[in-house]
């Protein structure tokens, strides 16, 4: 009897051993494969925040290629040298306090002619009612206006919070302004729903994600300060 129980835990442990193994050679195996999936991903949110809607893979991240001028910068506006946008992740720079924060942008050129900028994209992060939120938002060349926005979220509640990622919600911001002057305002999701807002600096809310909208509203607050100087310099 103890030599068949001994027989079976050591069975179990062997088995146990062999699984972890494959389980970590594939994991290995795919890594590279995941990260080549999330980057792709990356760049087409970045064409459709600019309001370039690629028809496959192939055309995405030719275009990617093509038009966009990505590089660095910090909290006063100033590129940082040496420093790539696929060095910085996002996620880790919002632990940092503000001023120690690296800022990826993302240039949209003219597609025949590259030393015209038609807008620039910037990432953002934040936190909703459940879980971080993030996105991109592209602004027109005068460095004030909203192109278009493509955000994202981890978990928040299908239906109501979760709406940040439809286009419907995304398209209330296109046209909006981050400045009035010098003074930046940001853009503001209101509460309730159905109302239409002429402010160009409030968009209508979402019914039962209160939370959401106001996690929302703080991350481009956020990280519009976070550009400020920079788009400002941009714009002058």
């Amino acid at each position: 009897m103890k030599n068949s129980l001994g027989y079976i835990v050591g069975y179990s442990c062997l088995l146990t051993v062999v699984c972890g193994v494959v389980l970590a050679l594939a994991a290995v195996g795919l890594k590279d494969k995941q990260d080549a999936n999330i980057a792709l991903e990356k760049k087409q949110n970045i064409l459709l925040a600019a309001g370039i809607k690629a028809k496959d893979k192939v055309e995405a991240v030719a275009t990617y290629e093509k038009q966009v001028v990505s590089y660095v910068i910090n909290a006063e506006g100033k590129k940082i040298e040496g420093k790539k946008v696929e060095d910085v992740a996002i996620a880790d720079e919002y632990k940092k306090p503000e001023k120690e924060r690296l800022l990826p942008v993302y240039e949209i050129t003219n597609a025949q002619d590259k030393s015209k900028i038609e807008s620039v994209v910037v990432p953002v992060y934040g936190f909703g009612l459940w879980n971080n939120i993030s996105g991109f938002v592209s602004l027109q060349a005068d460095m004030n206006t909203i192109k278009g926005a493509k955000f994202d979220h981890v978990g928040e509640t299908p239906g109501l919070g979760a709406r940040i990622a439809s286009e419907e919600i995304q398209n209330r911001y296109i046209g909006k302004k981050l400045f009035d002057g010098d003074k930046l305002m940001s853009v503001v999701m209101q509460k309730g729903e159905g109302i239409k807002y002429d402010s160009p600096y409030q968009v209508d809310g979402m019914s039962g994600a209160t939370i959401t909208g106001k996690g929302l509203n703080n991350m481009l607050t956020n990280y519009f300060g976070l550009y400020s100087k920079y788009l400002k310099a941009k714009k002058s």
